[in-house]
């Protein structure tokens, strides 16, 4: 069965895309701990990221090293946190989250709520950054 993931990347799920290429897709986390936390997922089904290829691996940062720099365009932070925290879908994936100190990076925070408008709004400002 597919993941969560893979059913996104398929488009079988909605999601607010902010970046993509032959092995990467990259969402907003429609459960963020900031305005503009957004996921990098391998397009390939794997569920740890210690499984993955060396070769594959080594892509990933640069790829969301250029994602989390867009980020950093569109929303005031003193950097982009990188998380790899793997549990809650079995899907490799690095949460990019805009952080100012190192408590915003605490996933037992409560969540933030945006509209879809403003979902939108935040993924195309980031495509074009």
């Amino acid at each position: 069965m597919a993941s969560l993931f893979s059913r996104i990347i398929a488009g079988e799920i909605p999601c607010f895309k902010v970046a993509e290429n032959d092995d990467f897709f990259a969402f907003l986390d429609i459960n963020p701990l900031a305005k503009g936390h957004s996921l990098v997922v391998l397009k390939k089904e794997v569920d740890y990221i210690f499984d993955v290829d060396d070769e594959l691996l080594s892509r990933m940062l640069p790829f969301a090293k250029e994602l989390g720099l867009k980020i950093e365009k569109v929303v005031p932070c003193e950097r982009i946190g990188l998380a790899v925290i793997g549990l809650e879908v079995p899907h490799c994936h690095i949460h990019l989250i805009p952080i100012n100190g190192i408590h915003d990076i605490d996933f037992s925070r409560p969540k933030l709520q945006f509209s879809e408008a403003e979902m939108a709004e935040i993924a195309e400002a980031i495509r074009t950054a």
